[in-house]
């Protein structure tokens, strides 16, 4: 994992190129056809046939290179779908995130989005469930540091990810139709969200999953 030292100081030198970036973007580019957003592949989630975005030029590569705690860099009612996954848990201010998803979309556009399951965490520490919680980031012997690992990931992840506060942050931004659907293998939208996305989803748990997944129309 890296440092957030060094994530800080890259942030730090490139912001303001992201920002530009970003921008420009937002202002001048136009697409054509159904439009299909991911943000914050990572790594390992590029999709191909989408638009992916993520400020990580390091170890990834992605379609627009943008800070996604800014403005999203797509006009006004110009996407068609917005798709993440375990990323909006590390944004600083959710409900600006999720107004800008809404903002972006075109009339009947969809998201569907994912992160840490926290009502599932809360229910299993409850339950004096070790075994539902990993050793990831960090060994812990203790129910409530197992909790605090998953949680908060050593400050990683900025906050909690329960389904009424999706639901509420989704609500405040104008989405309705907002579901609950298991991770990898259900979906309200398999014209957008098929097998290739699908299989992206990490899950081994469909009675208790560890990733909670909403998925909302504009």
């Amino acid at each position: 994992m890296i440092s957030r030292n060094l994530k800080a100081t890259y942030y730090s030198l490139t912001g303001p190129i992201m920002y530009i970036n970003g921008t420009i973007k937002r202002k001048f580019k136009n697409y054509k056809g159904i439009l299909k957003v991911q943000l914050g592949p990572g790594q390992k989630n590029y999709i191909d046939g989408w638009i992916n975005v993520d400020a990580n030029i390091l170890t990834c590569k992605p379609d627009i290179w943008a800070d996604l705690k800014n403005k999203l860099p797509f006009r006004n009612d110009s996407v068609d779908f917005i798709y993440s996954h375990h990323f909006i848990e590390h944004l600083p201010n959710l409900q600006f995130h999720f107004n800008e998803m809404f903002r972006c979309l075109k009339k009947g556009g969809k998201i569907r989005v994912g992160g840490p399951n926290g009502d599932c965490a809360i229910e299993r520490f409850v339950n004096n469930d070790f075994n539902w919680f990993s050793d990831f980031p960090d060994k812990r012997n203790s129910i409530g540091g197992k909790l605090e690992n998953f949680i908060f990931c050593r400050q990683e992840h900025l906050t909690i990810l329960t389904f009424s506060y999706l639901e509420e942050l989704a609500t405040n931004a104008g989405f309705s139709e907002i579901r609950k659907c298991k991770p990898k293998i259900e979906t309200n939208y398999p014209d957008f969200i098929d097998n290739q996305v699908l299989s992206k989803e990490s899950e081994n748990n469909f009675e208790n999953p560890h990733t909670l997944i909403i998925e909302a129309t504009k």
